[in-house]
């Protein structure tokens, strides 16, 4: 029963991303937490606090407004005092020349009780650097950009 629990939070944290609120995933975060996304890109990096995460979905909605994902699995093992998840997602959604984003997202995440603790986001990188390439060619300079970071977001603060 808990992990049916679990995997529909999860679900529902990405249709609220879906309906542009990332606000229940930044609460979903733990006083102390991990965010990884690999690769060498404008939303790569890691982030420990709240307030990078922020300027991170911010750039996310700029740089692709109207990405959408579909959740195609969840998997989630462990207890509530460490509770292990696999997300595999799609995300797609229209690039300013006309074209699509299509890739695939995996996640693993760590939760304790109910609050998440470390998130590892990979996807392919080549196809997200090519509509980020997409996205600098229409005139967003900050789809080149250097990745977020704690420090950044304290200067900005």
């Amino acid at each position: 029963m808990y992990h049916r629990i679990v995997a529909s939070k999860v679900r529902a944290v990405f249709d609220q991303i879906n309906n542009g609120n990332y606000e229940p995933m930044l609460a979903s975060l733990a006083p102390e937490f991990r965010y990884r996304f690999y690769g060498s890109h404008a939303l790569s990096g890691e982030r420990r606090t709240v307030a990078a995460m922020r300027l991170w979905w911010e750039r996310v909605f700029r740089l692709l407004p109207e990405a959408r994902f579909r959740v195609e699995e969840v998997i989630v093992a462990g207890g509530p005092w460490f509770t292990r998840i696999a997300t595999v997602a799609h995300v797609s959604g229209p690039l300013p020349d006309g074209t699509r984003y299509d890739n695939t997202v995996h996640q693993i995440l760590h939760m304790r009780w109910g609050r998440i603790t470390e998130v590892r986001t990979l996807e392919d990188t080549v196809t997200l650097q090519r509509a980020l390439d997409v996205v600098a060619a229409a005139g967003n300079v900050e789809a080149h950009a250097a990745p977020i970071t704690d420090e950044a977001a304290a200067t900005r603060g």
